[in-house]
């Protein structure tokens, strides 16, 4: 979850919204990757979810990795809810899933040195305080009562409201951890073609990444428990999006839709004011009922951007979020495959190629069938297996033609960071796939075994 925005005076034209999001607009040599991934925290003794608070909590590893790392302390009533250095942000998601919001990079070999540098840093505090992280996409055996909620204003609001629009929006807050990457665009008619292929491909990095497959201790029927959580928690914004892929969308599109997105919140002076179904358009006139009189601010806008969670999303760049949070290889894969996709005109277009005459409905299917079967899935004719295979040399090729060398220089590009999704390709094995066979053979039925097996 993002921590709130700042910048920007007030809104006194609609057309500003509008303005905002072309202001993400860049030239190819500004392009930048931001890698953002969540993990779970546990005691190692007991295996349930750390606390806020104690000597063995969120909160100590936050104060130790600023004490020893000399990350800022970011403050909300009192707490420490995240720490800062660097253009990149350690965030605190509502179940105490602890997140890395990377700066944003050049490259993927920066991208995974900073990933790498992250998780040695967190290992090395978590284990004086005989904690650990894990990266799965969802809890194995947690309940919802096992977890607290982190104390976050912006997270007590949505609790309640979850609870209101959907059966599955609390087990997103505290049960499930993703691995995303945010991409820029050149032109409004670049994030165009950019979005519709991450909406359209977005099944395809869900079965690839798919590392779901429990929920109290059991097996759930879902490859990906992550992605079916995301279908039953709020229609109004959530989902693969049909109007992006009608003739004119664009910037004033996404507004629309945007502003069409019941609120959450306004972020004044440190405080969350609850303005939980109330209409930003009402806001725009000053008729907002949380505060009535006053005209947003465009942090207001960029902040309730932060609010809209579908499989895809704009903002001043584009964020890629249908995969599963999972092991340190994969932490790498994910960026590779959206930048080799996107970042080279000719992948670009030849994936475009692939998904631009399926329709809703089927790009629906895909969506369904990838969170149940992963890369056995399998829709409308298409085999999930075949079409990832088929991208991910799509990836590979692009990675290869950005011909980004490492630094030093025995790596003449980025290809070698989909290793691990060609392995999945060859054994058709996804992280769920492999959990479920050790589930039911060496683990002898215990979900708790993956603690030892996956822990970063």
């Amino acid at each position: 979850m993002s921590i709130p925005q700042t910048g920007g005076g007030p809104i006194e034209r609609r057309e500003q919204l509008v303005e905002y999001l072309a202001s993400g607009c860049k030239p190819p040599g500004e392009w930048r990757i931001g890698t953002e991934h969540e993990k779970f925290g546990y005691c190692k003794d007991t295996l349930k979810p750390l606390p806020y608070g104690g000597p063995r909590s969120i909160k100590a590893v936050l104060e130790g990795l600023r004490d020893r790392y000399g990350w800022a302390q970011l403050d909300e009533g009192g707490n420490v809810i995240g720490l800062a250095k660097d253009g990149a942000n350690i965030s605190l998601e509502p179940g105490g899933q602890l997140e890395l919001s990377g700066a944003p990079l050049e490259n993927i070999h920066q991208t995974c040195d900073e990933v790498n540098e992250h998780l040695r840093e967190v290992r090395a505090v978590a284990d004086e305080i005989g904690a650990g992280f894990i990266g799965l996409g969802a809890a194995p055996h947690w309940t919802h009562d096992d977890m607290p909620l982190m104390p976050k204003g912006r997270y007590r609001l949505m609790d309640g409201y979850m609870q209101r629009v959907g059966t599955l929006g609390t087990q997103m807050m505290r049960r499930t951890c993703t691995v995303q990457v945010n991409l820029d665009f050149e032109s409004e008619a670049d994030m165009v073609q950019k979005l519709r292929v991450a909406l359209a491909l977005q099944p395809v990095a869900t079965a690839l990444f798919a590392n779901s497959p429990f929920l109290h201790g059991e097996l759930n029927g879902h490859k990906s428990w992550r992605s079916r959580i995301w279908r039953d928690l709020d229609p109004d914004r959530t989902g693969m999006l049909p109007f992006v892929f009608e003739e004119g969308f664009g910037f004033e599109a996404w507004v629309d839709y945007a502003l069409d997105v019941p609120m959450y919140f306004v972020f004044r002076d440190g405080v969350y004011i609850d303005a939980l179904g109330q209409s930003f358009r009402d806001f725009l006139d000053g008729k907002l009922p949380a505060l009535p009189g006053e005209i947003p601010m465009l942090s207001d806008w960029a902040d309730h951007l932060t609010t809209i969670f579908p499989e895809a999303r704009i903002k001043k760049f584009i964020e890629m979020r249908g995969a599963d949070g999972g092991p340190w290889r994969r932490l790498c894969a994910l960026p590779a495959f959206w930048v080799g996709l996107v970042y080279d005109k000719a992948a670009l277009d030849a994936a475009w190629d692939i998904a631009k005459t399926w329709d809703a409905e089927l790009r629906e299917r895909l969506r369904v069938a990838a969170s149940v079967d992963g890369l056995a899935a399998k829709a409308g004719g298409i085999d999930m297996h075949a079409l990832a295979r088929e991208v991910v040399e799509f990836a590979e090729a692009g990675l290869k033609a950005r011909a980004q060398e490492g630094a030093d220089g025995l790596l003449p590009d980025e290809s070698h960071f989909l290793n691990a999704l060609k392995e999945t390709l060859e054994t058709g094995e996804t992280p769920a796939d492999e959990m479920i066979r050790l589930f039911e053979t060496d683990w002898d039925r215990d979900a708790t075994r993956a603690f030892a097996e996956y822990s970063y």
